[in-house]
């Protein structure tokens, strides 16, 4: 049945992509690597991140969706949840500096407050420089978690955590990937 699922998910993937205005991250070989972004307009509650960067609503920052497809192909032999958590966390880690530079060199990076995902898969999140921020409408919460559990099935996780948004500032980002 997973394999079925991905196998619908890889299909489906590109369609996806051209209607979501993300662009990929590409590596210093012009390879994709796991981040697609865009830029957005955050909706939210004032967030300050541990850096002292206050985030509040309509600030311009660069969403990151993971290239969820990719890593479950890669990771579709691997059973255990935590060699997947590990490899998924070193895969995130050594495409950082690309998404640091993508950032240094974009049109808008003046007005770019910093980089927010959302996720359920946050483990790990912290040690590469992000703030888990609880998202608090409860409507949204329960969205995202519904539309988070076929990757969450896929990705063998034994148990569902509530998604958070992943935010780090832009100083953060360039200051601790940036080449």
């Amino acid at each position: 049945m997973k394999s079925y699922l991905l196998g619908v998910w890889t299909t489906f993937d590109p369609v996806y992509y051209s209607f979501s205005r993300l662009r990929y991250v590409k590596d210093f070989e012009k390879n994709r690597t796991l981040f697609r972004v865009r830029l957005t307009r955050y909706k939210g509650r004032t967030t300050v991140l541990k850096d002292g960067t206050v985030i509040h609503k309509n600030d311009l920052l660069l969403k990151i969706h993971l290239h969820n497809v990719k890593i479950m192909n890669e990771l579709y032999a691997v059973t255990s949840d935590t060699k997947r958590a590990v490899y998924i966390y070193h895969m995130i880690k050594r495409s950082m500096p690309m998404l640091a530079e993508y950032v240094k060199k974009h049109e808008r990076f003046n007005d770019i407050k910093g980089i927010i995902g959302i996720t359920s898969l946050y483990k790990g999140s912290k040690r590469l420089g992000f703030d888990n921020i609880t998202i608090q409408n409860a409507v949204y919460r329960t969205y995202k978690r519904w539309t988070f559990s076929p990757i969450n099935y896929i990705a063998s996780s034994s148990r569902q955590e509530d998604p958070k948004y992943l935010f780090m500032s832009k100083d953060e980002l360039v200051n601790r990937y940036g080449c």
